[in-house]
């Protein structure tokens, strides 16, 4: 039985997207943002019961990609039409453009799962942090009206996080082998940090925690880098 763990964790990922799709297609993106959460709970703890078990498989991984399509491709796509629809620039075409970001999730999670340089990190921003950046920003919007209706700007950050999902920017991942500060101190940095941003900032504060990741990752794999070279 202990085999169905992980996979019965993976399917409330999927089906927590499902209903944030619902939600974000009546346009109540607030509330597709929280199922966003519940998804990014569920495909942290999978993962993690799975190792603990010694149950992992190449169902569970392939069933983790699917779900992940849903909740972390499908789901930021619709959010992103939605934010188009409403933006100052009148055309019923431009919003499709949203669905871009659903593209370019398929591509980075087949990417994903067959290169073999990304046991242990990513290569490229993963879906999770990229559609969590994308629902923060309905949230910003309630702030800052003004700056997310720019259709222009919604185009820019469509362009630049589909770049960012299938570059070849290595980004460390926050999953955890175990709870030991020397190997997993980048880890914990970004956590205290981005949790002190979250304190101050609420969802206003997520653009600057995908910077912040981003930036940490770069400064991470390059000081490993050169220690090795040392």
């Amino acid at each position: 039985m202990k085999k169905h763990f992980p996979n019965a964790i993976t399917c409330a990922n999927l089906f927590s997207g499902c209903i944030g799709i619902v939600f974000a297609f009546k346009g109540n993106l607030e509330t597709a943002a929280y199922f966003v959460i519940f998804s990014g709970i569920f495909d942290f703890f999978d993962g993690m019961v799975a190792r603990l078990l010694n149950v992992k498989s190449a169902i569970g991984k392939d069933l983790d990609s699917l779900a992940d399509m849903v909740s972390f491709g499908f789901l930021p796509g619709v959010i992103m039409f939605h934010l188009l629809k409403a933006s100052d620039y009148s055309s019923e075409y431009l919003p499709y453009l949203g669905f871009i970001i659903t593209i370019f999730s398929a591509l980075r999670l087949a990417k994903f799962n067959n290169d073999t340089r990304q046991t242990e990190d990513f290569i490229g921003l993963n879906t999770p942090m990229n559609t969590l950046f994308i629902c923060s920003l309905p949230f910003i919007a309630n702030d800052y009206p003004q700056v997310i209706a720019s259709s222009i700007l919604l185009i820019a950050i469509t362009a630049i996080t589909c770049f960012l999902l299938v570059s070849e920017i290595k980004i460390f991942s926050l999953k955890f082998s175990d709870l030991s500060w020397a190997k997993n101190k980048i880890k914990f940095i970004f956590l205290i940090l981005s949790a002190i941003l979250i304190a101050f900032l609420k969802f206003a504060a997520i653009p600057f925690v995908l910077v912040l990741y981003i930036a940490l990752s770069v400064l991470h794999f390059r000081g490993t880098t050169a220690n090795h070279k040392i």
